[in-house]
């Protein structure tokens, strides 16, 4: 991490390397305060709430240093991947409904990850072909492949602080569920681009880039499994409640971060390996402590999730201001609007070429689920094109990986694109932000029967019996039974796997790593 404080108090104060943090700590208060006073607003969120306070904090840090910097303080992008992004990631798959997730998971996959390369092949393809006829040239075929990566990750904070988990669990596990595999599908895409080679760009490279994307998803998320079930099985082994809890709540904290920073060392994916080692921790891990380490586990994680967001928003909102990249950026207001506007114009089509036609093929596969309630409805839809519509964070820490150094940059292209970035993250927040709640309201009215439940259907099939074969049982049997179990998987695939699943879970997996052995999430 490489801090630079600018000059707002006085260079011969000895405490002046303080001063930058102790004022950004203050900020960041007062951003949760006034948070708080805003909860039942109708128009603003967390997030708009600390875009606002940071273009404030910035303004006034501008006239006290005389118009030099908008900045307190200057970090890399490391920062933000090495220490902000591993809570917020953690806490999404610590605090997820895995009983919604995982039934619905072929088609967070399908969003998640089929999307994230259809909305990246437009943006990349469109903004080749539209900016040079803005005028704008001098990127790389690597910078557009990075374009298309940065503008694909999506932000749905806002949408998920408007929707009811308990009134619309598809939707809301869709949402959420996308929102977070989209973040580790963009940063593993992304990871894989800056090892093409871009001299030769064929169906070989194309292939190359998947591969690679395929290796880097599943042993990032093997890691993260493994990891947390060596620590699901010490926790449940050696029982360390029985002397302190303080060793369980250290031990919690310490192996999601030591899953993100094994797969970093390993060249891996931290992202998908600390998601899916939160998911497996709250699964196993979660059960093997004491009912006080389970309170206060949940807690942290959620209150350091909350503070980093926080955090990020407040420097976005800061950075906007950056009058050293705003200086540095050679193109006319016209040329940047002409480009904003294509970006948003790519996003909002990106997110439409894969939403609607991947809803159709979800519900196709879901046509046996024996439930309405598993069918994405054409409402449903347009929430979900919404909610990928407002780009946040990541978009920004990838904008900064790529085109500055440290957080600097002295090329005025690579400086423009910053700027770019940061103008598409602050439009899509606020403007997008702000509408979501009426939008929702208008699409999906309240009504009292919406607090209903939803139900998977009972079946005679659900018993204890595991549906396997086995070698106590005849061999016609046996037959019989991988018979009627693969009639399921072709009728209903999605309900056939999370069946099977759990019935394994229960009898395998439980006994060994922890956890009550029921059908609930």
């Amino acid at each position: 991490m490489e801090y630079y404080y600018e000059s707002i108090t006085n260079a011969g104060n000895e405490h002046s390397s303080v001063v930058p943090i102790t004022v950004f700590v203050a900020v960041l208060c007062l951003c949760l305060i006034i948070g708080h006073l805003l909860e039942e607003n109708r128009w603003l969120n967390e997030s708009i709430t600390a875009i606002f306070i940071g273009c404030l904090s910035g303004i006034v840090i501008l006239l006290v240093s005389k118009w030099r910097s908008s900045h307190i303080l200057r970090f890399d992008e490391e920062l933000f991947f090495i220490y902000l992004l591993p809570p917020i990631v953690f806490n999404a798959g610590f605090q997820v409904k895995k009983k919604q997730f995982f039934h619905n998971f072929l088609t967070i996959l399908l969003f998640g990850v089929v999307g994230v390369f259809i909305s990246s092949v437009i943006i990349t393809a469109g903004s080749r072909w539209l900016f040079p006829r803005f005028g704008f040239v001098g990127l790389t075929p690597r910078d557009y492949l990075a374009i298309g990566t940065i503008f694909s990750s999506t932000d749905t904070v806002c949408t998920l602080q408007v929707l009811h988990q308990d009134e619309t669990p598809l939707l809301y596990s869709l949402v959420f569920g996308e929102g977070v595999v989209n973040d580790a599908t963009t940063v593993v895409l992304f990871n894989a681009v800056q090892k093409l080679d871009v001299s030769r760009l064929d169906a070989l490279a194309a292939a190359h880039v998947f591969g690679d994307f395929l290796y880097l998803f599943s042993t990032s998320t093997i890691l993260g499994v493994g990891v947390r079930l060596l620590t699901s099985y010490v926790l449940k082994g050696l029982y360390f409640g029985k002397h302190s809890s303080v060793r369980e709540i250290a031990l919690m904290m310490l192996m999601p971060y030591l899953s993100y920073m094994l797969a970093e060392l390993l060249h891996l994916s931290g992202i998908l390996a600390v998601f899916f080692c939160g998911i497996v921790m709250s699964h196993y891990s979660w059960h093997n402590i004491t009912e006080t380490s389970r309170i206060t586990t949940r807690h942290v994680f959620a209150a350091m999730s909350f503070i980093a967001e926080t955090f990020i928003f407040l420097y976005v909102g800061m950075d906007a201001l950056d009058i050293e990249k705003w200086k540095m950026s050679k193109l006319r207001f016209g040329t940047s609007l002409g480009i904003c506007s294509t970006l948003m114009l790519l996003i909002c089509l990106g997110r439409a070429a894969f939403v609607f036609p991947l809803s159709a093929l979800s519900n196709y596969m879901n046509r046996n689920a024996g439930t309405s309630s598993s069918t994405i409805t054409f409402k449903h839809q347009v929430v979900i094109w919404w909610a990928g519509l407002m780009r946040g964070a990541v978009s920004i820490a990838l904008a900064f990986k790529q085109f500055t150094y440290s957080g600097v940059t002295s090329d005025p292209i690579n400086a423009t694109m910053v700027t770019i970035t940061i103008i598409i993250v602050l439009f899509s927040t606020i403007v997008f932000g702000m509408l979501t709640k009426p939008l929702i309201n208008c699409l999906l009215p309240r009504h009292p029967h919406d607090s209903i439940l939803h139900r998977e259907p009972t079946s005679a099939k659900e018993d204890l019996t595991l549906p396997l074969l086995s070698f106590d049982e005849s061999t016609a049997t046996n037959i019989a039974r991988a018979k009627e179990s693969f009639s399921m998987l072709m009728e209903s695939p999605v309900y056939t796997i999370h069946y099977y699943w759990r019935k394994f879970d229960d009898c395998y997996m439980r006994p060994i790593f922890g956890g009550p052995r029921s059908n609930r999430s």
